[in-house]
């Protein structure tokens, strides 16, 4: 059950449902007494609206007033509970890790190697940012478009980076293995795995379809070096 918060960003008390629900009976006192309690939020779903707004428009272009629009509260109540814009970027950005990003993480975790790895997570990105319901592409990707506040470019370049570094180590594991060739360019297999993740996100942006992704991830495993009868 999300928390309900006032609209000062503290915590809704007893006392406050108490006579919220007083003043539903019709009592006029209950109104008197009532009168100037601030209005109550939910948090989550708040935080998910800001979500949204910022895959929508990219960190930059979407303003406090944007935000205090798209979540219904007020200016003081969106620093009382998320701090300033950027903190509830961070916020958010986290929030999306969990709830939509995370199947890169899945696949490198409970693929046996690291061509099924790539070839699930691009699977995956396909349908992730293509699916009806919210904005397409990547947040981590897009919100970084044209960002001019170098802590918030920065932290979402170390997300993307630590994405290839992923890649690479899983790489590097099934050279050592023998699965792959011992000449295979680890870095440079990642960095393409990246490249793609990262372009797919644009081409759903530009209206991509799922299937056409698709097509454009099988392209992209083509190029995977093989070793003897290992496969991915």
């Amino acid at each position: 059950m999300h928390p309900m918060v006032n609209d000062d960003g503290t915590a809704k008390t007893r006392e406050g449902s108490d006579a919220a629900g007083a003043e539903a009976a019709g009592g006029g006192k209950a109104r008197t007494r009532s009168r100037g309690r601030p209005r109550s939020f939910d948090r989550e779903t708040a935080l998910e609206k800001a979500l949204l707004a910022f895959w929508e428009h990219g960190y930059e272009a979407t303003s406090v007033s944007d935000l205090t629009r798209v979540m219904d509260i007020g200016t003081p109540s969106l620093y009382a509970a998320f701090g300033d814009k950027r903190s509830l970027f961070e916020e958010v950005v986290r929030m999306y890790g969990t709830r939509y990003g995370s199947f890169t993480d899945r696949a490198l975790a409970e693929e046996p190697t690291a061509r099924a790895a790539v070839e699930r997570a691009l699977r995956e990105a396909a349908t992730a940012y293509t699916e009806p319901g919210h904005p397409h592409g990547c947040l981590v990707v897009h919100a970084a478009t044209n960002c001019s506040t170098p802590e918030v470019e920065e932290s979402l370049r170390e997300r993307r980076n630590a994405n290839i570094t992923a890649f690479e180590s899983r790489i590097r594991a099934d050279v050592a293995a023998g699965v792959l060739p011992p000449a295979t360019d680890a870095a440079a297999l990642a960095r393409h795995t990246g490249a793609m993740i990262q372009g797919m996100s644009q081409q759903a942006r530009d209206g991509a379809s799922r299937e056409e992704l698709e097509a454009v991830a099988e392209i992209a495993l083509s190029i995977w070096p093989r070793t003897g009868t290992h496969t991915g």
